[in-house]
């Protein structure tokens, strides 16, 4: 028998193959599921971001290099200083990645040290699994910061103590938040590096959803915070430019961790492909997709806020991301309702326990469906609202 680490061998199963296999006993029975679980989007790729990939793809190939395309960490920093305002050395600053989950999951293999006192890292919850599944495979341990309604869904950072910051080499956020669509403001991210300065910890902040906002001024990087010492920022293009299977895009920030993560990517072979590289380009190059593309969540995110509203459910944060945060109605666990939505309405949702114990009472509804299947998913769910609300 083969001998496995002590980390797989305590490692859960991924939460959604569950609901996977709910979903495909539901499609073999002939029903006509809506799958709002899962947060990968169905909208095409625009088609000048196809056409740049298919110019792209020459008679021969060679391996990438670790450091990526000088053109695409150029079109990243105009992006950035477009965007957010803030001025980045291509060369020093960003780092092109597989997409934001691989960088995610392997940065706990660059900055934990247990010997030198570095052993822990604190995680938000309910949130995104992979940091705390990356750090459990590097041989550390997580510590949970509970997001709560009360709290905006911002972790309570006077709550940890001196000597579990002192043990922390990173502290992860996530905003715009997955799940519960919160945003934070930038006094809360410079807040937050300062407290990182001042322990020696690393600031790492996921902004998978920092482009799909709806109302007011557009959310806050925490590459605005001035002093990037011992700040990460980690960007993708699945949801920015509907490019999920593409797996591009990148980190920028502190140079010294930068030039850290570079020295180690040779050896683990993650650079996205040169075609992909210039595909991304074009992508970092555009700013119409990315407003035709935030007009069609905010139809569906309409769709189904008036939906709730009209039967008393209660939707929490919710403010961006192309995630609905609903507070479970009528004292059902949030398996139970999931379930029942899904026999009564063939409608999938994410239980809220699913992203951890702090999600229970929630579900997430990602909003990826085509507008035609958002449509006849609203009209099951008025049914099947109506009736238990």
């Amino acid at each position: 028998m083969v001998h496995l680490s002590p980390a797989l061998r305590r490692t859960d199963p991924y939460p959604f193959e569950e609901l996977d296999r709910r979903k495909a006993e539901a499609i073999a029975a002939g029903r006509p599921v809506v799958d709002f679980g899962v947060g990968d989007p169905r909208e095409e790729t625009p088609a000048f971001i196809r056409e740049a990939l298919k110019d792209a793809i020459t008679p021969t190939s060679s391996y990438p290099r670790a450091a990526g395309l000088p053109e695409l960490r150029i079109a990243i920093a105009a992006w950035v200083e477009r965007r957010f305002g803030t001025r980045l050395d291509p060369d020093a600053h960003i780092l092109p990645t597989l997409g934001s989950k691989e960088p995610i999951f392997h940065l706990a293999q660059s900055i934990l040290d247990p010997d030198g006192g570095k052993d822990r890292v604190l995680v938000t919850t309910p949130g995104y699994t992979i940091p705390e599944r990356g750090t459990r495979f590097a041989g550390g341990e997580a510590t949970r910061l509970p997001l709560t309604e009360a709290d905006g869904f911002l972790p309570d950072l006077n709550a940890v103590e001196d000597a579990t910051w002192d043990a922390a080499a990173a502290l992860w956020v996530n905003y715009p938040n997955n799940p519960t669509g919160a945003t934070a403001p930038l006094d809360f991210l410079r807040s937050a590096a300062e407290r990182c300065r001042a322990h020696g910890t690393l600031l790492a902040s996921d902004e998978a959803y920092c482009e799909l906002w709806f109302d007011g001024e557009p959310p806050a990087s925490a590459l605005q915070v001035g002093d990037l010492t011992n700040v990460l920022a980690f960007h993708t293009l699945s949801k920015r430019s509907s490019m999920t299977g593409y797996r591009s895009g990148f980190v920028a920030g502190d140079p010294d961790v930068i030039a850290a993560l570079k020295a180690l990517r040779p050896s683990v072979g993650v650079t996205p492909q040169e075609f992909v590289q210039r595909a991304s380009v074009a992508a970092w190059s555009d700013e119409a997709h990315v407003e035709e593309t935030r007009a069609v969540y905010a139809r569906k995110r309409k769709l189904f806020l008036d939906l709730f509203s009209s039967h008393g459910v209660r939707v929490a944060g919710s403010e961006a991301t192309f995630y609905l945060w609903v507070v479970v109605p009528g004292g059902s666990t949030s398996l139970e309702w999931s379930i029942a939505l899904l026999e009564d309405a063939d409608v999938i949702v994410a239980p809220g326990s699913f992203f951890g114990p702090d999600g229970e009472g929630y579900a997430r509804m990602a909003m990826v469906p085509t507008i035609e299947e958002c449509e006849r998913a609203a009209e099951a769910l008025d049914r099947v609202l109506g009736v238990s609300t």
